[in-house]
């Protein structure tokens, strides 16, 4: 179902107003700041060696609930729930920059976003590098170039969708043996464009939702059809509850709700799919419970939220059940 452009502009300027607001426009139930949350876990810290971190910057969770973490060194670290290390290795290049995004395959492989080398690569679990296959490699404009790569997914048709930003902000979909299909949007701030598409998910109905950043606002693709249709976005800049600053990681609970990182305004945030604010907690600090700069989350089998507190080096796990 396509929405028009008039019902997007509604929603956007009204649905996600901070509490008072809520209360005043929408009636009913107002979201709660839930400060009072604390993790189950904190661990990690600073530094080169092995089961240390410097600015980790994106994760993924395996289906044997291994976290797979990436940080500024171009280190790839492997954790179990717990924060106990396990295995680790460096992707190839590093000098023009480092991963940005993390995703996993349906034939068991991690998928990194190598940044600023403008391709996707494919690792077996235990970091061996697959050289017969990988997603673009170029930089460029024409179909399957990139500028800087920011995340992948694959959905159930086993197609990734790549996301990009720099001179041209995009989403660009491939077929299950990497051949380039079609690509979509352009840098700017009008319905369908991006500005930085961070973090991309796929949902239980096969829509794409894409994390437009620096747009402070969601935005969901059907993809099921010849040509991707905008279905939804909500979201508009700022600090107060249901409102967003630079969401940077997002992650569908078990209930179905959305739990967003949001890098600027340093917490965690859970919308309704429809954008509307059900909790929030967090605030800028180093206290268990406080963020400098989430950059992502991800949730396990038994429900644990793990959170990337980017800037302080370190890891919070949340007990969600």
């Amino acid at each position: 179902m396509h929405v028009s452009r008039r019902r997007f502009i509604s929603r956007t300027a009204t649905g996600c107003l901070g509490a008072a607001g809520l209360a005043g426009t929408l009636g009913g139930c107002v979201p709660q700041l839930t400060a009072s949350r604390e993790p189950s876990l904190v661990w990690g810290r600073r530094g080169l060696s092995a089961g240390r971190f410097m600015y980790p910057r994106a994760m993924i969770v395996s289906p044997e609930d291994e976290l797979y973490v990436v940080d500024k060194t171009g280190r790839i670290q492997i954790y179990d729930v717990d924060g106990e290390y396990r295995r680790g290795w460096r992707i190839p290049l590093i000098k023009q920059g480092k991963p940005t995004g993390l995703g996993w395959s349906s034939q068991g492989q991690l998928l990194v976003a190598d940044t600023h080398y403008f391709r996707v690569l494919f690792y077996s679990p235990d970091g061996e590098l697959d050289e017969s296959k990988s997603i673009g490699g170029v930089h460029g404009d024409l179909p399957g170039q990139f500028h800087f790569v920011t995340d992948v997914v694959q959905d159930a048709r086993g197609h990734y969708f790549v996301g990009q930003y720099g001179q041209f902000d995009q989403i660009q979909e491939f077929d299950p043996e990497c051949n380039y299909v079609r690509r979509w949007g352009s840098q700017g701030s009008q319905l369908g464009q991006f500005s930085r598409p961070q973090a991309l998910l796929v949902d239980d109905e096969g829509l794409l939702w894409v994390a437009d950043a620096c747009n402070h606002r969601l935005q969901i693709f059907d993809v099921s059809s010849a040509k991707p249709q905008l279905v939804d976005s909500w979201g508009v800049p700022g600090n107060r509850i249901g409102q967003l600053q630079y969401p940077y990681g997002m992650v569908f609970d078990q209930d179905g709700s959305l739990l967003i990182a949001e890098w600027g305004n340093h917490r965690v945030q859970r919308f309704s799919r429809q954008g509307e604010s059900l909790e929030c907690w967090g605030q800028p600090g180093k206290e268990p419970g406080e963020f400098q700069s989430p950059w992502a989350l991800i949730l396990d089998s038994q429900r644990n939220l793990h959170v990337l507190d980017t800037e302080n080096n370190r890891m919070q796990r949340f007990d969600l059940s």
